[in-house]
Protein backbone atom coordinates (compact mmCIF):
# COMPACT_ATOMS: atom_id res chain seq x y z
CA UNK A 1 0.00 0.00 0.00
CA UNK A 2 1.30 3.26 -1.28
CA UNK A 3 1.73 6.10 1.42
CA UNK A 4 -0.19 9.22 0.44
CA UNK A 5 2.19 11.59 1.99
CA UNK A 6 5.73 10.80 2.28
CA UNK A 7 7.38 13.73 3.64
CA UNK A 8 10.58 15.75 3.40
CA UNK A 9 13.74 13.28 2.56
CA UNK A 10 16.80 15.87 3.96
CA UNK A 11 17.41 16.53 7.18
CA UNK A 12 16.38 20.49 7.52
CA UNK A 13 13.33 19.49 6.06
CA UNK A 14 12.53 17.18 8.47
CA UNK A 15 13.87 19.48 11.23
CA UNK A 16 11.76 21.77 10.23
CA UNK A 17 8.97 20.20 9.93
CA UNK A 18 9.01 18.58 13.26
CA UNK A 19 9.62 21.85 14.79
CA UNK A 20 6.37 23.12 12.63
CA UNK A 21 4.12 20.00 14.31
CA UNK A 22 5.61 21.09 17.47
CA UNK A 23 4.79 25.07 17.44
CA UNK A 24 1.24 24.76 15.95
CA UNK A 25 0.15 22.08 18.66
CA UNK A 26 1.73 24.43 21.27
CA UNK A 27 -0.18 27.19 20.14
CA UNK A 28 -3.46 25.83 19.75
CA UNK A 29 -3.39 24.23 23.33
CA UNK A 30 -1.93 27.70 24.75
CA UNK A 31 -5.08 29.48 22.67
CA UNK A 32 -7.52 26.71 24.35
CA UNK A 33 -5.91 27.49 27.82
CA UNK A 34 -6.23 31.47 27.14
CA UNK A 35 -9.55 30.74 25.28
CA UNK A 36 -11.16 29.02 28.32
CA UNK A 37 -9.42 31.31 31.08
CA UNK A 38 -10.68 34.51 28.82
CA UNK A 39 -13.90 33.22 29.08
CA UNK A 40 -13.52 32.53 33.05
CA UNK A 41 -12.52 36.27 33.48
CA UNK A 42 -15.24 37.54 31.08
CA UNK A 43 -17.71 35.43 32.84
CA UNK A 44 -17.17 37.12 35.77
CA UNK A 45 -16.87 40.80 35.10
CA UNK A 46 -19.67 40.70 32.87
CA UNK A 47 -22.09 38.94 35.09
CA UNK A 48 -21.04 37.51 38.37
CA UNK A 49 -20.20 40.61 39.93
CA UNK A 50 -23.23 42.90 38.90
CA UNK A 51 -25.89 39.97 39.31
CA UNK A 52 -24.30 39.13 42.82
CA UNK A 53 -25.02 42.91 43.89
CA UNK A 54 -28.46 43.08 42.68
CA UNK A 55 -29.38 39.95 44.17
CA UNK A 56 -28.36 41.33 47.72
CA UNK A 57 -30.17 44.38 46.96
CA UNK A 58 -33.22 42.15 45.70
CA UNK A 59 -33.05 40.42 49.38
CA UNK A 60 -32.74 43.19 51.37
CA UNK A 61 -35.45 45.27 49.39
CA UNK A 62 -37.70 41.74 50.04
CA UNK A 63 -36.98 42.32 54.00
CA UNK A 64 -37.52 46.07 54.17
CA UNK A 65 -41.10 47.15 54.82
CA UNK A 66 -42.65 49.17 51.88
CA UNK A 67 -42.74 52.24 53.97
CA UNK A 68 -38.72 52.72 54.45
CA UNK A 69 -37.71 51.30 50.88
CA UNK A 70 -37.86 54.89 49.44
CA UNK A 71 -35.26 55.74 51.76
CA UNK A 72 -33.54 52.22 51.07
CA UNK A 73 -33.44 53.18 47.38
CA UNK A 74 -32.16 56.57 47.76
CA UNK A 75 -29.20 55.28 49.26
CA UNK A 76 -28.65 52.57 46.63
CA UNK A 77 -29.55 54.45 43.79
CA UNK A 78 -25.83 55.26 42.78
CA UNK A 79 -23.74 54.43 39.96
CA UNK A 80 -22.87 52.13 38.72
CA UNK A 81 -25.81 50.92 39.16
CA UNK A 82 -29.48 53.34 38.73
CA UNK A 83 -32.87 51.68 40.66
CA UNK A 84 -36.07 52.53 41.16
CA UNK A 85 -39.29 51.09 42.19
CA UNK A 86 -42.05 53.48 39.75
CA UNK A 87 -40.93 51.34 36.89
CA UNK A 88 -43.59 48.80 35.72
CA UNK A 89 -43.35 45.32 35.25
CA UNK A 90 -42.37 44.60 30.99
CA UNK A 91 -44.32 42.20 29.07
CA UNK A 92 -41.28 42.01 26.38
CA UNK A 93 -38.53 39.15 27.74
CA UNK A 94 -35.08 39.21 26.25
CA UNK A 95 -33.66 37.25 23.22
CA UNK A 96 -33.00 33.87 24.62
CA UNK A 97 -28.96 33.55 24.16
CA UNK A 98 -28.39 37.89 24.38
CA UNK A 99 -26.40 39.45 26.98
CA UNK A 100 -29.44 40.56 28.58
CA UNK A 101 -31.10 37.15 28.71
CA UNK A 102 -27.51 35.87 29.88
CA UNK A 103 -27.60 37.77 32.74
CA UNK A 104 -30.83 37.33 34.00
CA UNK A 105 -29.95 33.55 34.26
CA UNK A 106 -26.85 34.51 36.06
CA UNK A 107 -28.91 36.79 38.24
CA UNK A 108 -31.42 33.77 38.97
CA UNK A 109 -28.79 31.50 40.27
CA UNK A 110 -27.42 34.35 42.77
CA UNK A 111 -31.25 34.73 44.16
CA UNK A 112 -31.47 33.27 47.49
CA UNK A 113 -36.02 33.17 47.05
CA UNK A 114 -36.95 32.21 43.15
CA UNK A 115 -37.94 35.67 42.57
CA UNK A 116 -39.66 36.37 39.10
CA UNK A 117 -36.75 38.44 36.68
CA UNK A 118 -37.01 39.87 33.20
CA UNK A 119 -34.08 41.28 31.96
CA UNK A 120 -34.05 44.06 28.75
CA UNK A 121 -32.01 45.66 26.47
CA UNK A 122 -32.40 49.49 27.01
CA UNK A 123 -30.76 52.50 25.65
CA UNK A 124 -27.81 53.99 26.59
CA UNK A 125 -28.06 55.96 29.78
CA UNK A 126 -27.75 59.83 30.69
CA UNK A 127 -23.69 61.16 31.30
CA UNK A 128 -24.09 60.61 34.94
CA UNK A 129 -25.41 57.46 34.79
CA UNK A 130 -22.96 55.31 32.93
CA UNK A 131 -20.42 53.68 35.30
CA UNK A 132 -18.38 55.14 37.09
CA UNK A 133 -15.53 52.32 35.68
CA UNK A 134 -15.77 54.74 32.29
CA UNK A 135 -15.57 50.87 31.52
CA UNK A 136 -11.66 51.42 30.39
CA UNK A 137 -9.67 47.65 30.49
CA UNK A 138 -6.03 46.51 29.88
CA UNK A 139 -6.63 44.80 26.34
CA UNK A 140 -3.45 43.22 26.94
CA UNK A 141 -3.89 41.12 23.57
CA UNK A 142 -3.66 44.19 21.13
CA UNK A 143 -0.77 45.75 23.17
CA UNK A 144 -0.54 49.78 23.96
CA UNK A 145 -2.64 51.94 26.52
CA UNK A 146 -6.22 50.73 27.47
CA UNK A 147 -9.12 51.33 25.22
CA UNK A 148 -13.27 51.65 25.80
CA UNK A 149 -14.54 48.20 26.54
CA UNK A 150 -18.03 48.02 24.66
CA UNK A 151 -21.29 48.05 27.11
CA UNK A 152 -24.12 46.74 26.28
CA UNK A 153 -27.13 48.57 28.62
CA UNK A 154 -29.33 46.21 30.46
CA UNK A 155 -32.45 47.13 32.40
CA UNK A 156 -33.21 44.19 35.12
CA UNK A 157 -36.40 43.84 36.62
CA UNK A 158 -37.06 41.92 40.00
CA UNK A 159 -40.73 41.18 41.63
CA UNK A 160 -40.42 41.27 45.22
CA UNK A 161 -42.40 39.35 47.44
CA UNK A 162 -45.15 42.08 47.91
CA UNK A 163 -45.68 42.62 44.25
CA UNK A 164 -43.49 45.44 44.02
CA UNK A 165 -41.02 45.94 41.16
CA UNK A 166 -37.06 46.92 41.62
CA UNK A 167 -35.99 48.04 38.32
CA UNK A 168 -32.12 48.47 38.11
CA UNK A 169 -30.60 50.17 34.75
CA UNK A 170 -26.57 49.29 34.33
CA UNK A 171 -23.99 48.66 31.82
CA UNK A 172 -22.11 45.31 31.51
CA UNK A 173 -19.09 44.42 28.85
CA UNK A 174 -20.25 43.27 25.82
CA UNK A 175 -18.77 39.96 24.50
CA UNK A 176 -17.04 40.21 21.85
CA UNK A 177 -17.06 37.78 18.69
CA UNK A 178 -13.44 39.14 17.13
CA UNK A 179 -11.51 38.04 20.50
CA UNK A 180 -10.70 34.50 18.98
CA UNK A 181 -9.80 35.44 15.67
CA UNK A 182 -7.85 38.48 17.31
CA UNK A 183 -5.78 35.89 19.26
CA UNK A 184 -5.75 33.41 16.80
CA UNK A 185 -4.08 36.33 14.74
CA UNK A 186 -1.28 37.14 17.32
CA UNK A 187 -0.88 33.22 17.15
CA UNK A 188 -0.33 32.98 13.63
CA UNK A 189 2.10 36.18 13.54
CA UNK A 190 4.40 34.94 16.01
CA UNK A 191 4.12 30.82 14.44
CA UNK A 192 5.86 32.36 11.45
CA UNK A 193 8.29 34.35 13.06
CA UNK A 194 9.33 31.64 14.79
CA UNK A 195 8.94 29.28 11.67
CA UNK A 196 11.36 31.42 9.89
CA UNK A 197 14.06 31.98 12.42
CA UNK A 198 13.61 28.42 12.89
CA UNK A 199 14.57 27.69 9.47
CA UNK A 200 17.31 29.68 9.88
CA UNK A 201 19.03 28.19 12.79
CA UNK A 202 18.64 24.33 11.49
CA UNK A 203 19.51 25.44 7.92
CA UNK A 204 23.18 26.87 9.79
CA UNK A 205 23.05 23.73 11.95
CA UNK A 206 22.98 21.67 9.29
CA UNK A 207 24.95 22.95 6.48
CA UNK A 208 27.75 21.49 7.56
CA UNK A 209 26.56 17.88 7.31
CA UNK A 210 25.92 18.73 3.35
CA UNK A 211 29.50 20.46 2.82
CA UNK A 212 30.45 16.67 4.26
CA UNK A 213 28.32 14.32 1.89
CA UNK A 214 29.68 16.43 -0.94
CA UNK A 215 33.44 15.94 0.26
CA UNK A 216 32.44 12.27 0.52
CA UNK A 217 30.91 11.87 -2.63
CA UNK A 218 33.78 14.02 -4.22
CA UNK A 219 36.94 12.01 -2.56
CA UNK A 220 36.19 8.83 -4.82
CA UNK A 221 37.17 11.16 -8.16
CA UNK A 222 39.78 13.18 -6.17
CA UNK A 223 41.81 12.24 -2.82
CA UNK A 224 43.57 15.90 -3.54
CA UNK A 225 40.54 17.69 -2.46
CA UNK A 226 40.87 20.50 0.00
CA UNK A 227 40.06 19.02 3.47
CA UNK A 228 36.82 19.88 5.05
CA UNK A 229 36.49 22.87 7.26
CA UNK A 230 36.60 21.17 11.17
CA UNK A 231 34.32 23.80 12.47
CA UNK A 232 30.41 23.88 13.37
CA UNK A 233 28.75 22.27 16.32
CA UNK A 234 31.25 19.43 18.04
CA UNK A 235 29.76 16.40 16.48
CA UNK A 236 29.75 18.15 12.73
CA UNK A 237 33.65 19.46 14.12
CA UNK A 238 34.47 15.98 15.40
CA UNK A 239 32.80 14.05 12.27
CA UNK A 240 34.99 16.98 9.74
CA UNK A 241 38.20 15.58 12.01
CA UNK A 242 37.67 12.03 11.14
CA UNK A 243 36.76 12.54 7.71
CA UNK A 244 40.52 14.82 7.51
CA UNK A 245 42.27 12.01 8.93
CA UNK A 246 40.81 9.52 6.72
CA UNK A 247 41.69 11.01 3.36
CA UNK A 248 45.24 11.51 4.53
CA UNK A 249 44.98 7.66 5.41
CA UNK A 250 44.23 7.03 1.83
CA UNK A 251 46.03 8.94 0.19
CA UNK A 252 49.30 7.58 1.93
CA UNK A 253 48.24 4.00 1.49
CA UNK A 254 47.85 4.79 -2.53
CA UNK A 255 51.09 6.24 -2.44
CA UNK A 256 52.34 3.39 -0.60
CA UNK A 257 51.22 0.94 -2.96
CA UNK A 258 52.37 2.75 -5.98
CA UNK A 259 55.64 2.52 -4.77
CA UNK A 260 54.97 -1.47 -3.97
CA UNK A 261 53.84 -1.44 -7.80
CA UNK A 262 56.89 0.09 -9.18
CA UNK A 263 58.74 -2.19 -7.06
CA UNK A 264 57.12 -5.59 -7.97
CA UNK A 265 57.22 -4.41 -11.53
CA UNK A 266 60.58 -3.45 -11.41
CA UNK A 267 61.12 -7.08 -9.25
CA UNK A 268 59.32 -8.98 -12.11
CA UNK A 269 60.82 -8.23 -15.63
CA UNK A 270 64.31 -8.56 -14.25
CA UNK A 271 64.10 -12.69 -13.99
CA UNK A 272 62.06 -12.14 -17.54
CA UNK A 273 65.37 -10.14 -19.37
CA UNK A 274 67.74 -12.68 -17.86
CA UNK A 275 65.95 -15.05 -19.51
CA UNK A 276 65.36 -13.30 -22.56
CA UNK A 277 69.32 -13.20 -22.73
CA UNK A 278 69.82 -16.24 -22.02
CA UNK A 279 68.05 -17.13 -25.17
CA UNK A 280 69.92 -15.94 -27.28
CA UNK A 281 72.55 -19.00 -26.22
CA UNK A 282 69.80 -21.47 -27.30
CA UNK A 283 70.92 -23.49 -30.59
CA UNK A 284 67.05 -24.73 -31.84
CA UNK A 285 65.21 -22.46 -33.64
CA UNK A 286 61.69 -23.71 -32.50
CA UNK A 287 62.37 -24.01 -28.58
CA UNK A 288 63.56 -20.57 -29.14
CA UNK A 289 60.67 -19.37 -30.31
CA UNK A 290 58.10 -20.95 -28.38
CA UNK A 291 60.15 -19.96 -25.10
CA UNK A 292 60.02 -16.08 -26.64
CA UNK A 293 56.15 -16.08 -27.43
CA UNK A 294 55.56 -17.16 -23.70
CA UNK A 295 57.86 -14.85 -22.58
CA UNK A 296 55.59 -12.13 -24.63
CA UNK A 297 52.17 -13.68 -23.10
CA UNK A 298 54.65 -13.40 -19.11
CA UNK A 299 54.44 -9.41 -20.11
CA UNK A 300 51.69 -9.24 -21.17
CA UNK A 301 49.88 -10.35 -18.32
CA UNK A 302 52.35 -8.25 -15.87
CA UNK A 303 51.10 -5.03 -17.77
CA UNK A 304 47.87 -5.87 -17.55
CA UNK A 305 47.99 -6.81 -13.74
CA UNK A 306 49.58 -3.64 -13.04
CA UNK A 307 47.56 -1.73 -14.97
CA UNK A 308 44.43 -3.27 -13.56
CA UNK A 309 46.11 -2.56 -9.98
CA UNK A 310 46.83 0.90 -10.65
CA UNK A 311 43.48 1.94 -12.27
CA UNK A 312 42.63 3.57 -8.72
CA UNK A 313 45.55 4.71 -7.78
CA UNK A 314 47.42 6.37 -10.62
CA UNK A 315 49.80 9.40 -10.09
CA UNK A 316 48.53 10.59 -13.59
CA UNK A 317 47.86 14.27 -13.62
CA UNK A 318 43.73 15.17 -14.04
CA UNK A 319 43.69 17.19 -17.44
CA UNK A 320 41.18 18.78 -19.43
CA UNK A 321 40.51 16.11 -22.55
CA UNK A 322 39.64 16.87 -26.09
CA UNK A 323 37.02 13.53 -26.42
CA UNK A 324 36.89 13.68 -30.17
CA UNK A 325 41.07 13.56 -30.54
CA UNK A 326 41.40 10.95 -27.76
CA UNK A 327 38.59 8.68 -29.88
CA UNK A 328 40.49 9.08 -33.23
CA UNK A 329 43.95 8.27 -31.05
CA UNK A 330 42.10 5.40 -30.01
CA UNK A 331 40.51 4.16 -33.65
CA UNK A 332 43.89 4.71 -35.62
CA UNK A 333 45.19 2.43 -33.19
CA UNK A 334 42.25 -0.19 -33.84
CA UNK A 335 43.09 0.41 -37.99
CA UNK A 336 46.09 -0.96 -37.66
CA UNK A 337 45.04 -4.05 -36.05
CA UNK A 338 42.85 -4.40 -39.31
CA UNK A 339 39.45 -3.51 -37.05
CA UNK A 340 37.11 -0.86 -38.88
CA UNK A 341 35.54 0.76 -36.38
CA UNK A 342 32.79 3.91 -37.13
CA UNK A 343 32.60 7.12 -35.56
CA UNK A 344 29.10 8.95 -35.56
CA UNK A 345 27.98 11.85 -32.97
CA UNK A 346 30.78 14.23 -31.52
CA UNK A 347 31.22 16.70 -28.36
CA UNK A 348 32.98 20.01 -28.01
CA UNK A 349 33.06 20.01 -24.46
CA UNK A 350 36.34 18.63 -22.40
CA UNK A 351 36.48 16.03 -20.10
CA UNK A 352 38.15 16.40 -16.89
CA UNK A 353 40.24 13.21 -16.47
CA UNK A 354 43.68 10.71 -17.27
CA UNK A 355 44.17 10.70 -20.93
CA UNK A 356 46.45 7.92 -20.80
CA UNK A 357 43.79 6.01 -18.32
CA UNK A 358 41.03 7.05 -20.28
CA UNK A 359 42.99 5.70 -24.06
CA UNK A 360 43.59 2.54 -22.46
CA UNK A 361 40.32 2.14 -21.16
CA UNK A 362 38.85 2.66 -24.70
CA UNK A 363 41.59 0.61 -26.48
CA UNK A 364 40.38 -2.49 -24.34
CA UNK A 365 36.85 -2.11 -24.89
CA UNK A 366 37.26 -1.53 -29.01
CA UNK A 367 39.95 -4.48 -28.05
CA UNK A 368 37.30 -6.59 -26.54
CA UNK A 369 34.97 -5.62 -29.57
CA UNK A 370 37.22 -6.56 -32.06
CA UNK A 371 38.31 -10.16 -30.83
CA UNK A 372 34.54 -11.23 -29.93
CA UNK A 373 32.73 -8.99 -33.13
CA UNK A 374 34.82 -8.97 -35.55
CA UNK A 375 35.96 -6.38 -37.59
CA UNK A 376 33.05 -3.96 -38.18
CA UNK A 377 32.35 -1.73 -34.74
CA UNK A 378 29.92 0.73 -34.22
CA UNK A 379 31.28 3.74 -31.90
CA UNK A 380 28.60 6.07 -31.06
CA UNK A 381 29.16 9.48 -29.04
CA UNK A 382 26.25 11.71 -27.16
CA UNK A 383 25.64 14.13 -24.61
CA UNK A 384 22.96 13.67 -21.76
CA UNK A 385 22.66 16.94 -19.67
CA UNK A 386 26.43 16.54 -18.01
CA UNK A 387 27.09 12.95 -18.58
CA UNK A 388 29.17 11.74 -21.87
CA UNK A 389 27.97 8.53 -23.26
CA UNK A 390 29.95 6.16 -25.57
CA UNK A 391 28.45 3.33 -26.85
CA UNK A 392 30.70 0.51 -29.05
CA UNK A 393 28.89 -2.01 -30.33
CA UNK A 394 29.84 -5.41 -32.13
CA UNK A 395 28.42 -8.23 -34.41
CA UNK A 396 29.34 -10.83 -32.11
CA UNK A 397 27.57 -13.44 -29.90
CA UNK A 398 27.19 -11.30 -26.94
CA UNK A 399 26.88 -11.83 -23.36
CA UNK A 400 24.28 -13.97 -21.48
CA UNK A 401 22.60 -11.21 -19.45
CA UNK A 402 23.36 -14.04 -16.26
CA UNK A 403 27.04 -13.23 -16.64
CA UNK A 404 27.27 -9.59 -17.91
CA UNK A 405 28.46 -8.43 -14.55
CA UNK A 406 30.91 -11.67 -13.82
CA UNK A 407 32.90 -10.46 -16.70
CA UNK A 408 34.12 -7.40 -14.68
CA UNK A 409 35.48 -9.59 -12.62
CA UNK A 410 39.21 -9.84 -12.80
CA UNK A 411 40.81 -13.11 -14.47
CA UNK A 412 37.03 -14.16 -15.49
CA UNK A 413 37.34 -15.18 -19.20
CA UNK A 414 33.67 -16.61 -20.72
CA UNK A 415 35.79 -18.47 -23.67
CA UNK A 416 36.17 -22.12 -22.27
CA UNK A 417 39.24 -22.98 -24.05
CA UNK A 418 41.44 -20.65 -21.68
CA UNK A 419 43.77 -20.08 -24.94
CA UNK A 420 45.71 -16.55 -24.93
CA UNK A 421 44.94 -15.98 -28.42
CA UNK A 422 41.00 -16.78 -28.25
CA UNK A 423 40.17 -14.76 -24.95
CA UNK A 424 43.11 -12.59 -23.97
CA UNK A 425 43.79 -12.34 -19.76
CA UNK A 426 40.47 -11.85 -18.34
CA UNK A 427 41.42 -8.06 -17.10
CA UNK A 428 40.17 -6.40 -20.19
CA UNK A 429 36.97 -5.13 -18.90
CA UNK A 430 37.93 -5.42 -15.50
CA UNK A 431 40.56 -2.60 -16.01
CA UNK A 432 38.27 -0.60 -18.25
CA UNK A 433 35.69 -0.47 -15.41
CA UNK A 434 37.94 0.56 -12.91
CA UNK A 435 39.08 3.15 -14.43
CA UNK A 436 36.09 4.02 -15.52
CA UNK A 437 34.58 4.27 -12.12
CA UNK A 438 37.52 6.10 -10.93
CA UNK A 439 36.58 9.14 -13.03
CA UNK A 440 33.00 8.89 -11.54
CA UNK A 441 31.68 7.04 -14.33
CA UNK A 442 30.35 3.72 -14.85
CA UNK A 443 30.14 0.76 -18.06
CA UNK A 444 27.47 -1.11 -18.19
CA UNK A 445 26.57 -4.13 -21.00
CA UNK A 446 23.31 -4.33 -23.52
CA UNK A 447 21.96 -6.65 -26.41
CA UNK A 448 22.80 -4.77 -29.57
CA UNK A 449 19.80 -4.33 -31.95
CA UNK A 450 19.70 -6.84 -34.63
CA UNK A 451 22.49 -9.05 -32.72
CA UNK A 452 25.59 -8.63 -30.65
CA UNK A 453 26.64 -6.78 -27.86
CA UNK A 454 26.73 -2.73 -27.07
CA UNK A 455 29.27 -1.44 -24.28
CA UNK A 456 27.91 1.35 -22.58
CA UNK A 457 30.48 4.11 -20.87
CA UNK A 458 29.25 7.01 -19.42
CA UNK A 459 31.73 9.54 -17.86
CA UNK A 460 30.33 12.88 -16.13
CA UNK A 461 31.79 16.03 -18.31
Amino acid sequence: MKRWWRGPRTLLGQLVLALMIGLIVANLAGMWLVMQDRLRYTRFIRGEYAAQRIADIVSVLNETPAGERGRLVRVLDAPPTHLTLSEPWKTAAGTPGDDAEAFAGVLREKLSTPFQVLSLKSAPFDHHRRPRATDRVDRMDRGGPPRPMPLVFVQTQARLGDGAVATFSFAIPQSSRQDPYRLLGWLLLVGAAVSVLSFWAVRRLTRPLAMFAAAAAGLAKNLDQPPLQETGPQEVADAARAFNAMQRELKRYLETRAQTLAGVSHDLRLPITRIRLRLEKLADPKLKGDIEHDLLEMDEMIDNTLAFLRADASSEKTVKINVAALLDGVIEDMEALGAEPVLRGDTRRPLLGRPLALRRCLSNLLDNARRYGGPQIAVDVSETGDTLEIRIGDRGPGIPEADRERVFEPYVRLEASRARHTGGSGLGLAIARATARSHGGEITLADRPGGGLVVVLTLPL
